[in-house]
């Protein structure tokens, strides 16, 4: 009997419509991930363990947690869904042509011209006299060479890179993930205990060994060391989602995960709790916050993968209960969310450096409030008209 339904589920994995549709809770999903990057780099300046500017406001610090303990592990999720019908109707080739155009363009074109624009804003607070040419030939012969957020481009790419070549020589790996998918329609506890079972196999022993702070770097190509096979884990989980149905699956909208939405609403707040309270015993009960004990470490590493399983689940819950139809204010930057990402942080650096002399009011906390709004709305406006305007240039929508 096992036999017969490992087959039948086998069967339907294959079985996958070959038609793209868009899917408006998920896309919303992606542009409000978008959107908490913008709001993260937006606020980094103004918190108490950044600090780059005078001001700083503590709520940002808890900004800076709630997103990064998720956020992008969140985005490799959404960026697997499609990757499996994709392979399947394009075939290998032409998917891999189309990413290396999609997404190796674009990190090119922000490895030598926006990532150096964006950080000589940085490198004038403290050597006002360099010039930009300077400062460019500087940072792609000597260095560092850092790529700001388009790391995460490149990644994809390479992921993409893996499950090509995954799609052609061990398909298996992804209709295994496929069928949890489709027992996650009715059981999507199934689904998080997995998921958290093996963000914990690859995410703790990484952070106790690497570090959270160190990142692999060659020139502009760099990633987070410790999340390494966390990113690939979430990227791979998405494939398998994204293998079946989503009528079927995990992320159906009639499905156990969305009906339940409370419950994961729930984790997600005692697992964000439990980071917090591990940061406040780091700073008010240790002896000394920077050598942090073996313990303590190791709480926080399975903090830190029990709210970003939770929180990722979360937030799919979310959108597919109560944003799955109608309209949103979040459907007009649907199209340009992702030129937006590319180009962000070029405001986001310039603006903090305009302000960062500025006292907008008597209170340290409220600058700080004021100023990240300012960062924040300004970024956006200025990133979504970039982007608009470039998709005007014929042949840049198959880009941005």
């Amino acid at each position: 009997m096992s036999s017969i339904s490992s087959s039948a589920a086998s069967a339907r994995v294959r079985a996958v419509p070959q038609i793209k549709v868009r899917n408006a809770a998920l896309d919303r999903a992606r542009t409000f991930i978008t959107m908490l990057v913008l709001i993260h780099h937006s606020v980094i300046a103004y918190t108490h363990f950044g600090h780059t500017d005078k001001q700083s406001f503590l709520g940002f610090d808890c900004v800076v947690i709630f997103n990064d303990s998720f956020f992008m592990a969140a985005m490799f999720f959404l960026s697997g869904l499609f990757v499996w019908p994709s392979l399947r109707r394009k075939g290998t080739g032409w998917f891999l042509r189309d990413r290396l155009w999609r997404l190796g363009l674009p990190f090119a074109v922000c490895a030598v011209v926006l990532m150096p624009l964006a950080y000589y804003a940085v490198s004038l607070r403290y050597h006002p006299e360099i010039s930009l040419t300077a400062f460019w030939w500087n940072t792609v012969t000597v260095g560092p060479w850092p790529s700001g957020p388009a790391w995460f481009v490149w990644a994809l790419l390479a992921l993409d890179v893996i499950a090509a070549m995954v799609y052609r020589l061990a398909p298996g790996v992804v209709e295994a993930i496929g069928r949890l998918s489709l027992a996650g329609f009715a059981r999507p506890g199934l689904y998080f205990w997995s998921l958290l079972f093996a963000s914990i196999v690859v995410y703790v022993p990484a952070v106790l060994y690497f570090d959270a702070s160190r990142w692999f770097s060659v020139g502009p190509v760099a990633i987070q060391a410790s999340r390494i096979l966390l990113y690939l884990l979430y990227f791979f989980a998405g494939i398998g989602i994204g293998a079946v149905p989503f009528d079927k699956g995990l992320l159906a909208a009639d499905g156990g995960l969305a009906r339940r939405w409370p419950a994961w609403l729930a984790v997600t707040v005692a697992t964000y709790a439990g980071l917090l309270a591990l940061i406040y015993v780091k700073h008010s009960v240790l002896a000394d916050p920077d050598h942090r004990p073996l313990w303590w470490e190791t709480a926080y590493a399975l903090a830190f993968a029990s709210y970003s399983a939770a929180q990722t689940l979360n937030v799919m819950a979310l959108f597919l209960r109560f944003s799955n139809d109608g309209s949103s204010i979040l459907d007009p930057l649907r199209d340009s969310a992702y030129g937006i990402y590319l180009i962000h942080y070029v405001p986001v650096l310039w603006l903090q450096y305009a302000l960062y002399d500025i006292s907008l009011s008597p209170t340290m906390q409220v600058t700080a409030i004021i100023k990240a709004a300012i960062v924040f709305v300004l970024t956006l406006s200025l990133s979504w008209a970039a982007t608009a305007v470039l998709r005007r240039i014929p042949g840049a929508k198959h880009v941005l």
